[in-house]
């Protein structure tokens, strides 16, 4: 089977599955905004918590390698206790939800199945974010700034910043775009659905 018709067989079984139980799925698509909000706020309290606590100075340029590693760690053990538990914890009851499922509509779905591997999509995103936090920086007034001048809240704000532009210029379209292409696609199997009902 080639790889076009099972791209197309996974799209019209997440229709059927989207279609039948649309209550879960949005559920699922709203924790996983509150997800990513979350995160976010998070990552802004504990950056103000590092400094007023002494565990990061608030100037860069007076950051030692061992303030950058007890940073990032001190971080992700945050985020995990405050999103990731969470997150796996709704991900557990999602998993125990589907597996409630008869069998045969399990094996209907097929939403599970293998996936192909693609890599290599780093590099343009680390690029991408470059030029954005560049961008940032020249629009503040901060371009002949020495770096060692900036305090980790600038930097802070900057990415918080660029990810709220990300969410402006590529998120809300393809939100809008995503839902009108869910709610056209649901009408074309509910018409297709209606035309295979046995005639009175």
């Amino acid at each position: 089977m080639s790889v076009e018709n099972v791209s197309e067989n996974n799209s019209k079984n997440w229709k059927k599955f989207l279609k039948k139980h649309w209550s879960i799925a949005a559920v699922f698509a709203v924790a996983m905004i509150l997800a990513f909000v979350g995160a976010i706020y998070v990552y802004l309290w504990f950056v103000g918590e590092a400094q007023s606590t002494g565990l990061v100075p608030s100037g860069l340029g007076l950051w030692t390698m061992n303030n950058v590693v007890m940073f990032i760690l001190h971080l992700i053990f945050w985020e995990l206790l405050c999103i990731g538990v969470p997150a796996i914890i709704g991900a557990l009851v999602g998993w125990q939800w589907y597996k409630s499922l008869p069998d045969e509509e399990k094996k209907e779905y097929h939403l599970f199945g293998k996936r192909s591997r693609k890599t290599g999509g780093g590099g343009g995103f680390s690029a991408l974010l470059m030029i954005a936090f560049a961008l940032k920086v020249y629009i503040d007034g901060n371009w002949n700034a020495a770096i060692a001048t900036w305090t980790l809240d600038y930097v802070v704000d900057s990415m918080v910043t660029i990810l709220v532009w990300g969410v402006i210029v590529f998120g809300i379209p393809a939100a809008i775009i995503g839902l009108i292409w869910l709610s056209r696609e649901m009408k074309k199997e509910a018409i297709g659905d209606a035309t295979t009902l046995p005639q009175a």
